[in-house]
């Protein structure tokens, strides 16, 4: 008797033991990056890095694994990156078009018109990576209140050399990896979005720098975007979210001044930091040229950055004025570009039918420079790849263009058509513009497939430049150091008239209406003779 009592104590301990959600280390460090433009613009990068240490992604294969105990790592996309196995995400929602040429690269590159999502996930298991890919866009729309769950078929492709794994992959028996990505380009960012970002946060929207995201700020921005981006690394888990924004105070002064402090900017100020934040800094770039005055001042500086600590002055209002300067004056002539590539990319053409892509791409350096081009378009467009020219002031350069994949759309199983890619290898000459183009036809689509605004037109997602190897012919060439993103463009398809309906509707009643009302009188109304006395 007393061996049955201890033998069932010792599984009910395993049970226990077993059961008990596995407790991780975890740090939390918080960052803005403050860099003023000489156009009066500002540009501010905020990133809240939180690490899950010792933690791995779910092997898809495994069907049961220990839970896991989040303190800092936010419980409710934990729970979804367990749930399909993902072992990289990154999901990025902007609004406006990222000036390369006046405001540099971005602190993160992920800056393309509209939303973007696109994952790494182990194959195998008993769900396929396409239907985790399903589940996984689903609850990330419902977490960020977004339209991502219409990311469907039809915008999903893998190019995987424009968008590889950064995570450390942690099945080493050869798993294999698969990529998904989608973009929607006609999606906004919105308090709707912002609200459920900041519950990520530890110290939400309370303290910390996070107390600077003022939505009615934040969103009059020239240019504004939310970005959550997950992979896997030695010391465990990365989560980073991060909103960038390019504020404008000329504007807000009526074109008069460009001091600005964080109160100009959003309205607030940081009043509490963050208690359970390891790091809080406040990273502010100063400009070459000198003049301007900074207020409090800096924990530590140097000759090109100041660095704050909201820790150390509390409340903390970083303010930067020219006390010399009565009125900004913007330069001119327009600085150089400050990126060594220019973009442009355009749509052309007067039929409904037919029409030409064109991309321009200018070297503004001395060497070379090589890079992926990447074009990823609905089915609503068909790429007549007989028609592609590669020219360099004027002269057809062929050789500039290598390594060219193209994927027709593909008719899927449910009768749509997936999207077409293009992908290539493009070599830019010094101080020269190359400039491609492309004919395209247009898809005639019924008429239950048009949006309600269907005379507006459809928004074709942006096309991607991304790093790739120099070649050793390239003598003293380079490539870019991260992504770029084109400009959206607007795709105007053959429409038909939906006023006709309404007109119709409206002639049918006007006449249903006089024939009704006339028969209605004739056999209603009574005619008769009334005597008016005196």
């Amino acid at each position: 008797m007393a061996k049955t009592i201890v033998t069932s104590a010792l599984v009910l301990s395993l049970f226990v033991v077993s059961a008990t959600p596995t407790k991780l280390s975890e740090g939390y460090h918080e960052d803005l990056a403050i860099r003023p433009l000489t156009d009066g613009k500002v540009i501010t990068a905020f990133t809240f890095t939180t690490l899950l240490g010792g933690a791995s992604p779910r092997d898809p294969r495994d069907s049961e694994t220990s839970a896991q105990h989040y303190t800092f790592f936010p419980l409710t996309l934990g729970q979804i990156l367990r749930e399909y196995a993902v072992t990289e995400l990154h999901l990025s929602l902007n609004a406006g078009k990222w000036n390369y040429d006046g405001w540099g690269y971005p602190d993160h590159p992920s800056v393309g018109t509209g939303a973007e999502l696109w994952a790494w996930m182990a194959d195998g298991g008993p769900l396929s990576v396409d239907e985790r890919w399903i589940g996984l866009r689903n609850a990330l729309a419902g977490l960020f209140c977004a339209s991502i769950g219409s990311l469907d078929d039809r915008r999903t492709s893998s190019p995987a050399s424009a968008f590889p794994l950064s995570s450390i992959p942690v099945h080493h028996d050869s798993i294999p990896y698969a990529l998904r990505y989608a973009t929607l380009p006609s999606e906004h960012v919105c308090t709707e979005n912002l609200t459920p970002f900041l519950k990520l946060l530890p110290c939400k929207s309370r303290a910390g720098l996070a107390r600077l995201l003022d939505p009615q700020h934040v969103f009059d921005a020239d240019w504004h975007g939310l970005g959550v981006h997950v992979r896997s690394t030695e010391p465990g888990v990365e989560l980073r979210l991060t909103v960038q924004a390019v504020l404008d105070p000329v504007r807000r002064s009526g074109g008069r001044r460009r001091d600005w402090s964080f109160l100009s900017l959003f309205n607030r100020r940081i009043d509490v930091p963050c208690p359970v934040a390891n790091s809080s800094t406040v990273h502010l770039v100063v400009p070459a040229v000198r003049g301007y005055a900074l207020s409090p001042e800096p924990v530590s500086s140097n000759d090109t950055v100041s660095v704050y600590s909201p820790t150390s002055h509390v409340p903390l209002d970083v303010a930067m004025s020219w006390p010399e300067e009565f009125t900004f004056n913007y330069p001119l002539p327009p600085p150089a570009p400050q990126t060594p590539l220019s973009i442009k990319r355009t749509l052309y053409g007067s039929s409904q039918t037919r029409g030409v892509l064109s991309v321009s791409l200018s070297n503004n350096g001395h060497v070379p420079i090589t890079v992926g081009y990447l074009e990823t378009l609905p089915a609503l467009v068909t790429l007549w790849m007989h028609t592609l020219k590669v020219v360099v002031e004027g002269t057809p350069r062929v050789d500039l263009m290598s390594d060219i994949i193209y994927h027709p759309p593909l008719l899927l199983a449910n009768g749509h058509h997936g999207p077409s890619t293009l992908q290539a290898t493009l070599t830019i000459p010094p101080k020269r513009t190359l400039g491609l183009t492309l004919d395209l036809g247009k898809t005639f689509l019924r008429y239950t497939e048009h949006p309600p605004d269907a005379m507006r037109g459809w928004d074709l997602p942006p096309a991607v430049l991304f790093p790739v190897p120099v070649p050793i012919r390239s003598q003293g060439g380079r490539s870019i150091p991260e992504r770029m993103y084109t400009p959206t463009l607007l795709l105007d398809l053959p429409t038909p008239d939906f006023s006709m309906p309404y007109n119709v509707i409206i002639l049918s009643c006007t006449l249903i209406t006089l024939i009704f009302g006339s028969i209605f009188n004739l056999l209603t109304r009574k005619w008769m003779v009334v005597k008016l006395e005196d």
